[in-house]
């Protein structure tokens, strides 16, 4: 096991905390960059693995428009854009909104939260971040004639079929399967695995199903996150990049070429694990303004900066 990498959080100069994580950055060849702590060691991608389910859901027979194929991936934000490709999709199939397994939620979005309160909505399946997978879900279900009732089961055709194409991508057998925030299976795989996985997506053919989730993420990072979600801001930000965030501190990107990070941070805290992975794309020769502002997340004191959530720079990838 090599040394984990250290985020500071710095507030006035003074270090307040740190957060210990695991990293790994695979060349364009797949072998191995660099390390920080255990690679190699379990963990829950969480929706890191929304790009490779959604895969195995296409493998399996679905199909798509490339806006929708975004919000099947995503971890969207609950606006307008997002929630409308959901409910448009179910509406088409004339398929309830009920059918989804993922909990009624209020949107992940701060403003489009309020906007739902406001209006005097309240939590839906559709707000849910995750609703663009289950919808996915449910249509590769009706797509194959399999039973809606009982998708989200390890056992359903469906999550044998995404198993396959995870375990396939990642090239290693999920280590464990858990059940994941939204309800749906989660598969246990190694940050390797993970990272690999990914420039598996960007480096496959053109007219594959691959390279169809690679390239519809990177044509829409607004639907796969959302308004100030830094994920939608690395992918506009770095050509060719497909970058996904994950529950409990997990990140993953891979740029055209195959090189990929993966990261995740030990005590799963979500701030620390885009100054990880950025470390990990400079690693990979990436640079630029964006990644400089991203580099190092702001510490607010009295609506002013007062320090900031930075990699230590002893404690480099």
């Amino acid at each position: 096991m090599n040394a984990p990498a250290v985020v500071e959080v710095v507030r006035s100069g003074f270090v307040e905390s740190t957060h210990l994580g695991s990293v790994v950055v695979l060349g364009a060849d797949g072998r191995l960059r660099h390390a920080a702590g255990d690679p190699d060691a379990p963990v829950l991608p969480r929706s890191s693995n929304k790009p490779l389910q959604l895969v195995g859901m296409l493998r399996a027979g679905l199909r798509l428009d490339v806006p929708d194929l975004a919000v099947a991936a995503s971890s969207h934000s609950g606006e307008h854009p997002h929630v409308r490709r959901v409910r448009d999709l179910l509406t088409a199939h004339r398929i309830p909104e009920s059918v989804l397994v993922c909990p009624p939620a209020l949107p992940l979005g701060e403003e489009a939260a309020a906007a739902v309160l406001r209006a005097g909505g309240g939590p839906a399946r559709a707000y849910m971040n995750c609703s663009g997978k289950h919808t996915a879900m449910v249509l590769t279900c009706v797509a194959n004639g399999w039973p809606v009732a009982g998708y989200a089961d390890p056992g359903h055709p469906l999550q044998v079929a995404v198993r396959a194409a995870v375990e396939d991508l990642a090239g290693e057998p999920a280590a464990a399967v858990a059940v994941d925030g939204c309800g749906a299976p989660l598969l246990g795989l190694t940050l390797t695995g993970l990272a690999r996985a990914f420039g598996r997506l960007t480096t496959a053919g053109p007219g594959s199903v691959e390279r169809a989730v690679a390239d519809a993420m990177r044509a829409h990072p607004d639907l796969v996150g959302g308004t100030g979600r830094d994920v939608t801001d690395l992918m506009r930000a770095v050509p060719g990049l497909l970058a996904k965030d994950g529950a409990e501190g997990v990140y993953a990107a891979a740029l055209p070429d195959g090189s990929a990070v993966a990261v995740k941070v030990a005590d799963g805290t979500g701030r620390a694990r885009t100054p990880l992975l950025v470390d990990g794309l400079r690693r990979l020769g990436v640079h630029g303004e964006a990644l400089d502002e991203l580099a190092a997340v702001p510490l607010l004191g009295g609506g002013h900066p007062v320090g900031s959530i930075r990699l230590r720079h002893d404690a480099r990838v």
